[in-house]
């Protein structure tokens, strides 16, 4: 069965469209009533792990909006859990990590998992979910990227500067790059699979790549990044999105990756001359601007496609919605992109 509306998939095989298609990262989240509702009665883990409700949220904003893709309700730190790396989610604190992962022992300890069993929950809500969309659009499946996920691995939760997963890497770069290498291969067949179940494009998220210096990245974040580009570019096209990695989109458009998310710190002219002008770019409004009138939101979702071209692109943000935006500049935001007009 062909895809109805397959404009997103069009935009990252690079073809010309009449619009260019629009997604929101974090557009199955918190600024959604019905969201809300859902996230009242079952905690965090539970949404994750329960297919019907993971499969409901990931529709929630289609059905509000028309969005050109969906991507599946999840989260990046089901890899650690199944990796056998104890993960909470702390109601106004997010993830903690109990036994953070500091020493060589520590790696050791970290498994390389059976996907297929430990995630199948994911894979089922991929089912679900594909049920639910009934081929209307496609859906995107993703994961963090090994820097990320290892950031929240050492650290044991969010930070500012995440200082001690750096501080991991450079006093004890072996142990550093073995804990890389089992996310790395864990990740790849956890895309694979969800490839497999029926997911239609994945995405790479960098979260905190923008952390580390531009020798650092290519050392620790981006060479791993790439084997998941590389094993993946024939099964779906790959999304790479680096936060606040500017300085590494010369080397990332050298890559596979069929699009690279650009952040709103990076003028879309730009990010088209440091990517050569080849690759689909994907971004970047910032998600505090979905604060401004709405009728400015559709003026600068405008401009900001004329800057990019509509071509090779996809319109989004330049990181996740935000949970105070009202639902109506989201809506904004959306249709801005459908009105349009080359």
């Amino acid at each position: 069965m062909s895809i109805k509306n397959d404009l997103f998939l069009r935009a990252l095989k690079g073809e010309t469209v009449e619009r260019p298609p629009v997604w929101m990262m974090r557009q199955a989240g918190r600024y959604l009533p019905e969201f809300m509702e859902i996230r009242e009665k079952y905690d965090f883990f539970t949404r994750c792990r329960t297919p019907e409700l993971a499969s409901e949220i990931t529709v929630q904003p289609i059905r509000r909006y028309g969005m050109d893709a969906a991507i599946l309700f999840s989260d990046i730190l089901v890899i650690p859990q199944a990796m056998n790396i104890e993960v909470q989610m702390k109601p106004n604190f997010g993830p903690f990590l109990p036994n953070p992962v500091r020493t060589q022992a520590d790696v050791d300890r970290v498994i390389v998992p059976d996907v297929s069993v430990e995630l199948d929950y994911v894979y089922e809500a991929i089912k679900a979910t594909k049920e639910l969309l009934n081929n209307e659009i496609p859906l995107i499946g993703f994961a963090g990227s090994p820097w990320t996920i290892l950031c929240y691995c050492v650290q044991g939760q969010g930070s500012k500067t995440f200082d001690k997963a750096k501080a991991f890497c450079f006093t004890n770069p072996v142990a550093a790059h073995e804990m890389l290498q089992k996310i790395t291969d864990t990740t790849i067949e956890y895309l694979k699979q969800k490839i497999e179940a029926g997911v239609d494009a994945v995405q790479v998220f960098d979260s905190w790549g923008g952390m580390l210096s531009p020798t650092d990245y290519q050392e620790f974040s981006w060479q791993y990044i790439n084997q998941i580009i590389e094993a993946l570019k024939d099964y779906a096209p790959v999304i790479a999105f680096g936060k606040g990695c500017w300085f590494a989109l010369e080397d990332m458009a050298k890559s596979n990756a069929a699009a690279l998310g650009i952040d709103w710190t990076c003028a879309p002219n730009v990010a088209r001359q440091l990517t050569g002008g080849n690759i689909t770019l994907q971004g970047n409004f910032d998600p505090v601007r979905l604060l401004s009138q709405p009728s400015d939101i559709k003026k600068m979702v405008h401009q900001m496609i004329n800057e990019f071209g509509k071509d090779k692109y996809i319109v989004n943000l330049g990181h996740g919605i935000l949970p105070n935006i009202p639902v109506e500049n989201a809506k904004a935001f959306i249709d801005a992109v459908k009105e349009y007009k080359a």
